[in-house]
């Protein structure tokens, strides 16, 4: 396992603060034993928790020739016919998958293909499990084509705590299965679109793992 590069700042800003408060905390405010070891803790913790958020993992790919991987891992949120307001403008199958906190961020491309689209919308930050999050908040669609009649729609969607999107595909780009698209700072949601066709095999509440799991099946 390692730690993704776009947590670099954060967790170097973020250890210095918890060192700096600690010091601080040595000097003026140490006191009753039980009291210093709650501290303690607490900053250990914390900073347990940030650096966790960016691992990494190494895994796998589950590489499936006419299925789609799971982009996110999470939980399905929903599963059904939606309309596709930006690229395909017509009605698709959706997946939602809610990423909390304690899921790992790093996002991946749900199939091989060509990117046909890439488009970042800044916006606002409601919670994510509200079906409204898709548009209103922060977002990056993206498309990849296998071909002309196998195209996947699936948009990284920032989160009430989330503040930005990492994501590095280019309209052109070449891309394979399971590659790395980016990542999502704390707790966020992806939507998947596929066309009516696809036969799911996700229901509501089932857990997916980026790389792993089959979504669908063209």
């Amino acid at each position: 396992m390692k730690l993704h590069a776009a947590g670099t700042l954060i967790i170097i800003v973020s250890l210095s603060g918890i060192v700096l408060a600690s010091v601080c905390y040595i000097l003026f405010l140490a006191n009753l034993w039980w009291v210093n070891a709650i501290f303690f803790t607490l900053m250990l913790v914390i900073g347990g928790l940030i650096v966790r958020f960016f691992r990494v993992p190494y895994r796998i790919v589950n590489v499936v020739e006419n299925g789609v991987l799971s982009p996110a891992d999470g939980t399905i949120l929903s599963v059904g016919p939606a309309f596709e307001y930006e690229y395909f403008k017509d009605e698709r199958i959706k997946i939602s998958i809610f990423m909390s906190i304690n899921n790992v961020h790093v996002n991946s491309y749900p199939i091989s293909g060509v990117v046909e689209c890439s488009t970042y919308h800044p916006g606002k930050y409601v919670l994510a499990k509200l079906p409204k999050s898709s548009v209103d908040n922060e977002h990056n669609t993206i498309v990849v084509a296998k071909d002309e009649e196998h195209k996947v729609l699936f948009r990284q969607i920032a989160g009430f705590v989330a503040r930005r999107i990492v994501s590095y595909p280019e309209v052109g780009d070449h891309v394979e299965q399971g590659e790395e698209v980016g990542m999502i700072k704390f707790g966020s949601r992806v939507d998947v679109f596929l066309p009516l066709d696809a036969q799911v095999f996700v229901n509501v509440g089932d857990k997916v793992v980026s790389k792993k799991t089959v979504l669908a099946y063209f």
